[in-house]
């Protein structure tokens, strides 16, 4: 069985960091934070008393209530997937693709990591029979699976996995003997939450799934390194929480006090936060979409986004094009993706992807503009898409995307 290791092949430590919203911080935000910055006394592993009750209520509010001593903060959910991982043991098991920081800290502590194929319709969630196969043949090599990693809003595919595929894919690793755990950092961004149905694996299988949370999905600033986790109930959560703890004491990993009055005031989910939060996932809504129609005018693929701040594409049917042009790989995709574009597109062999396979994330917080004003007035403006600034951006888009597809155009033979 292929276990997946790090690609040889450009910056191994560049990491992909979560996409980030773009914009400035909220002012409410800033002024709790700044408030909290003349305390001298550090906040206590696991996360502080008012910390952690604002993480009850939030998942309270979600149909998933826990009380304090199921839950667990940390200084962002790098932090807590690492305790979660050491604290569980065994091999770890995550879809091909998945968020780039997860399979390193398995890595780290010296655990094999295996990547499972996602079904055709969504990523973060793997195909229940690849599952089953990748379980067996784990085992039938002497492994120990025991960890499935798993997202409903995934980054970084920006798909929501359907309930069914979902509950088929939580049925087989329940069936296995695995604990899940759940990163639903981006599940506060669903771009359109009235059609989209997103549902917790904590929902279907309470006792065996933790769910985890980094706040600068939706409520913090990426700078502002907070997560929450909460733990499954009975004696095997009361266990888990216990050597999570002792891991994160292990590491010191505290939420700084100040980023931790900041993340307990945004999860008490005051007006002014909410409406931030709606206004932040309308605006990357619209240009995540027109991104989408841009890329696939261009000859690509991409599913349609439909949350977080950014989007998946496949320039596979431009290859013999791209392979004009000494592109190979994934890695020499980002390379000239990167320069042509001006903004970041991180290789899929970041997320766990084939390193041969022509997939880039593309975010959409660069195509809000360069300056703190311009993006203030895309978040304001009715219409921002009409902006000159995100015009111009989104025409480079589409330049780029349309001069590949002119250039695969020239290479198809004559019919």
């Amino acid at each position: 069985m292929r276990r997946t290791e790090p690609e040889g092949h450009g910056p191994v430590r560049y990491g992909p960091p979560l996409p980030a919203d773009g914009l400035p911080v909220l002012p409410g935000l800033a002024s709790v934070l700044a408030a909290a910055a003349t305390r001298g006394d550090s906040e206590p592993v696991g996360g502080g008393r008012a910390l952690l009750h604002a993480a009850c209520g939030y998942w309270e509010r979600r149909g998933t209530p826990a009380g304090p001593e199921r839950i667990v903060a940390g200084p962002g959910a790098p932090a807590l997937l690492l305790a979660l991982t050491a604290a569980l043991g065994g091999d770890v098991l995550v879809p091909r693709p998945c968020a780039a920081w997860w399979a390193p800290y398995a890595r780290l502590l010296g655990r094999p990591v295996f990547h499972v194929a996602t079904p055709a319709e969504c990523g973060g969630v793997p195909d229940p029979y690849a599952l089953l196969e990748t379980v067996r043949r784990v085992r039938a090599e002497g492994g120990a699976p025991r960890l499935l990693v798993l997202s409903v809003a995934d980054d970084p595919t920006a798909t929501v996995a359907p309930p069914e595929v979902l509950h088929e894919a939580v049925e087989a690793a329940a069936g296995e003997g695995l604990h899940l755990v759940s990163d639903e950092t981006w599940r506060d961004t669903l771009h359109d939450p009235h059609d989209t149905v997103l549902v917790s694996p904590a929902e279907m299988l309470p006792d065996h799934v933790t769910v985890v949370s980094d706040l600068a999905g939706a409520l913090l600033p990426t700078g502002w390194p907070a997560a929450v986790a909460r733990l499954p109930a009975g004696a095997e959560g009361d266990g888990l929480h216990a050597r999570v703890l002792d891991v994160l004491t292990a590491l010191d990993a505290r939420v700084a006090a100040p980023v931790a009055a900041a993340a307990a005031h945004a999860l008490t989910e005051p007006e002014h936060v909410t409406t931030r939060v709606r206004a932040v996932v309308r605006l990357h809504a619209r240009v995540a979409a027109a991104a989408h129609a841009a890329v696939e005018a261009g000859g690509a693929l991409a599913l349609p986004p439909q949350a977080g701040r950014h989007l998946y594409v496949d320039l596979g049917p431009l290859r013999e094009a791209l392979s004009a042009q000494d592109v190979g790989d994934a890695q020499d995709l980002e390379d000239l993706l990167t320069a042509r574009l001006g903004m970041p597109a991180p290789g899929g062999h970041r997320f766990g992807d084939d390193l041969g396979a022509l997939r880039v994330r593309l975010s959409t917080g660069a195509l809000l503009g360069g300056t703190d004003t311009q993006r203030t007035e895309c978040l304001t403006s009715p219409t921002p898409l009409e902006l000159p600034h995100v015009q111009r951006a989104l025409i480079r888009l589409r330049s780029v995307f349309d001069d590949l597809r002119d250039d695969a155009q020239r290479w198809e033979p004559p019919r």
